[in-house]
């Protein structure tokens, strides 16, 4: 058998797939359809300190290779979720990594120092790149600085292991990887969406009612891939993949290009059960290379 455990900074997770923010609800609303214990973890939809209604409506648009989305971190809220949500996965047989984001430094803190107390949450992934609200996440991750600062403020929160999920809407994307690894980061994961906009060219409006979204799907593979690549060149801790993965072979191209683990994120909306699919082609496609471990086949493309 294929070793596929993963460790992230002090998380072991039992493979390297996990569903990304947003995707997969509270992390039980796929029960029906699949056993999200198969996989390595889940993340849960962003967790702000009081609750969010999102933006308005429409907020998604298909795009022949994607979607956008605009939903604006549309959630019940820190207290809400800790005391509704959160005891739902206290059987889940996989890591559970809580997605948290704020409008200030200050606010991640506290949404930080919440969940630290509670031990059924494994991780904290530290959404700074969320291009669907007007202030916050986007004003804060598009610099080093604001990364920094944000990263900084959770690490003095929690002993919990940290990811800092990156937006690929900046310059350059290494120098932010390298701010939140000197903050006290333990991984980071890219990419969140980019910025798009469709156009209903009928009535000369867009699809999405604030105009822009965040373009994610297939159209956002390559771009991603080459973000994990770079920022696998600066950074010494995992990295965590994610943007337009369809099926196990875009999961190992990810992996090869010094990827961890990888999140299956848009492709959750068209096949539920996709990301154990995913799981048993990277196990099958190791098997038939001869790999054993998965840390093994972790950017081979970054060595030849």
């Amino acid at each position: 058998m294929v070793d596929l455990t993963v460790n992230i900074g002090s998380l072991k997770l039992k493979n390297p797939v996990l569903t990304a923010s947003g995707t997969f609800g509270y992390g039980t609303e796929y029960s029906e359809f699949m056993n999200p214990s198969e996989l390595g973890g889940i993340i849960t939809k962003t967790i702000t300190l009081e609750p969010r209604e999102g933006n308005p409506v429409p907020r998604i648009a298909e795009t022949p290779a994607g979607m956008i989305n605009s939903i604006g971190l549309a959630n019940v809220g820190s207290a809400k979720f800790l005391l509704e949500k959160l005891p739902a996965l206290e059987t889940l047989d996989s890591a559970v990594v809580v997605n948290i984001a704020g409008s200030t430094v200050e606010e991640y803190g506290k949404v930080a120092e919440l969940v630290q107390g509670h031990k059924r949450v494994d991780a904290i992934e530290v959404n700074v790149s969320c291009p669907n609200v007007d202030r916050g996440g986007i004003a804060l991750g598009v610099s080093a600085e604001g990364t920094f600062e944000v990263t900084k403020r959770v690490r003095q929160t929690t002993d919990k292991p940290i990811i800092v999920k990156l937006t690929p809407n900046v310059t350059d994307i290494t120098q932010i990887a390298e701010a939140a690894e000197e903050a006290g980061a333990d991984a980071v994961s890219l990419i969140n969406t980019l910025v798009g906009m469709v156009i209903d060219i009928e009535s000369a409006k867009p699809l999405i009612a604030r105009g822009t979204g965040g373009l994610s799907g297939p159209a956002i593979k390559p771009i991603a891939v080459a973000k994990v690549y770079q920022v696998a060149q600066v950074v010494n801790i995992p990295i965590i993949g994610l943007g337009g993965i369809m099926n196990w072979r875009d999961a190992v191209e990810f992996i090869m290009a010094g990827a961890s683990a990888v999140q299956v994120g848009t492709l959750n909306f068209v096949d539920p059960r996709a990301s154990l699919s995913i799981v048993k082609g990277i196990n099958d496609f190791c098997r038939e290379k001869g790999i054993m471990k998965i840390e093994d086949l972790c950017g081979i493309a970054n060595k030849k």
